[in-house]
């Protein structure tokens, strides 16, 4: 599903009061790292990682590695950091409601 402009600027506004919960190191996009995301997107939907000094990819790339093998929506890249959004159907987790395109 592509997000539109109206629902990126939503979940770059809510991405922008959460703290990073991944942080991709000298290793790079591990599987590890992938099932890590996967897990945090079940019980968050929006989630925000950090690409640390030494890391062999960028945000940009680790953000586009990651959204594509984990079905997920690259929402935004800032300097070493990249916002990752995939909705849930996960018991007991409050949805993200996106505003309509």
């Amino acid at each position: 599903m592509a997000l539109s402009k109206k629902q990126v600027k939503q979940l770059r506004a809510l991405a922008n009061g959460i703290n990073p919960t991944l942080w991709i190191g000298k290793e790079g996009v591990t599987e590890a790292a992938a099932q890590q995301v996967s897990q945090t997107l079940d019980a968050h939907e929006l989630i925000k990682c950090v690409v640390q000094d030494g890391a062999p990819v960028d945000a940009g790339e680790a953000g586009k590695v990651l959204s594509e093998r984990l079905g997920a929506d690259l929402v935004q890249v800032i300097g070493r950091r990249f916002v990752l959004y995939r909705a849930s159907d996960k018991e007991g987790i409050k949805p993200i409601q996106l505003v309509r395109g």
